[in-house]
């Protein structure tokens, strides 16, 4: 129930002001090659941050363009480095990439090489999500007041990678404590001011938001077992639906669920708690709606192309094929456009603010005492994010 001392999430973006942004920011990437998408984010994030409102007050992101795309150029020199000692390792441990791919031997050579190059990326997948974190709290500001997060980031490198490495030994089992663990990690090093965040709770809480995710596995794997022992393709292929639509279902209820329990057990400066009501319900709809808002349109969009397509084809010269692959091409990229700019209008958008609006802080008189907190340098602008293209997310 809620009190005077409470405040209620809000959010104010409509669909009309989000989408000719989205147009916008998605055309001028393109034309640009994408080097204008730093900027396009910023005036992306820019428009939600100050569409989220509480008591009044409108969240404010002061992150811009410019330091994201000298981020990312300083990234892609320190990941140039990185992998070109790699490969000297490699080279001086004997493997590198003259192995004869004709042979079975050296294809297996040459797939391993690969595959250490890869693995070599992930401890910085790692950093670069809670770099990417950092900065996104150093850039933004509720009444008036600045977020902030500690320096950590190789340390949750080290943990994600060791938890991860648990969660595939246990098969699964141990993976609420790694989200737990992971997600406690970086919440007790955020601030607002100066008052501290702290994540409370159990990381057993979480197997009824995780049930669905252990139930739809089973029935995916188990039935495709069972159906292949019995050579029964029919009760392989309903398993494999089952289960596979069982497991998408499971995903979206335990992000909904962790992030209800995570919130009622997180505190600010010791003093003020929160309180998250998200409905699996109500985002399975978003995206349900969103798809098939998204569906009609481009399949109206897709059969005029592809008429205009088909009487150019008839009319044109010979000579004329070149501009007709022009138009597919053109069709192609306003295609792409549209998908992104309805994506994030008709499911990113709904979804978020179906989160905010079922947000509730409790003992917001608090609030007044937390003093402003001072600007953080050495965050990367999200650098590795982009560089490792793990910065999609807004």
């Amino acid at each position: 129930m809620s009190s005077p001392n409470d405040i209620q999430g809000q959010y104010r973006g409509t669909r009309g002001e989000l989408f000719p942004l989205a147009i916008g920011v998605a055309l001028l990437t393109l034309v640009t090659f994408g080097i204008y998408r730093f900027w396009g984010k910023t005036r992306i994030r820019k428009y939600i941050w100050s569409s989220t409102v509480g008591d009044g007050d409108a969240f404010e992101y002061t992150g811009t363009g410019l330091e994201k795309f000298l981020g990312f150029l300083v990234a892609i020199v320190a990941l140039a480095i990185y992998l070109g000692i790699v490969q000297m390792l490699l080279f001086f441990a004997g493997l590198n990439y003259s192995f004869d791919p004709d042979t079975p031997q050296g294809m297996l050579a040459l797939t391993g090489i690969l595959y250490l190059n890869i693995f070599a990326l992930v401890p910085l997948v790692f950093y670069a999500m809670y770099r990417a974190r950092r900065y996104k709290m150093a850039r933004t500001r509720w009444r008036g007041v600045r977020f902030g997060m500690e320096k950590g980031a190789w340390g949750f490198s080290a943990r994600s990678i060791g938890y991860g490495l648990l969660t595939v030994l246990t098969l699964g089992a141990l993976f609420p404590l790694a989200n737990f663990k992971l997600e406690k990690y970086m919440a007790d090093r955020s601030y607002f001011g100066d008052a501290r965040f702290e994540q409370n709770g159990k990381w057993t809480a979480l197997y009824g938001a995780a049930k669905h995710l252990f139930i739809g596995l089973a029935v995916l794997v188990g039935g495709v077992a069972i159906g292949g022992a019995s050579q029964s393709e029919s009760l392989m292929g309903i398993a494999g639906a089952v289960g596979y639509i069982w497991l998408m279902v499971g995903f979206v209820y335990y992000r909904v669920h962790a992030f209800r329990y995570m919130a009622a057990n997180r505190t600010l400066g010791g003093e003020i708690t929160f309180t998250a009501t998200p409905t699996t319900g109500e985002v399975i709809k978003i995206y349900i709606i969103g798809t098939l808002v998204m569906g009609a349109v481009i399949a109206v969009f897709a059969a005029i192309g592809g008429a205009l397509f088909a009487a150019m084809m008839s009319m044109a010269p010979m000579g004329n094929i070149g501009l007709v692959g022009v138009f597919a091409v053109v069709l192609y990229v306003i295609v792409l456009v549209l998908l992104g700019a309805m994506a994030l209008v008709f499911i990113t958008q709904p979804t978020i603010a179906h989160f905010i609006t079922t947000f509730t802080v409790h003992n917001a008189d608090a609030l007044n005492d937390i003093r402003q907190r001072a600007s953080e340098t050495g965050v990367d602008a999200e650098g590795f994010a982009d560089a490792l293209d793990i910065g999609g997310a807004i």
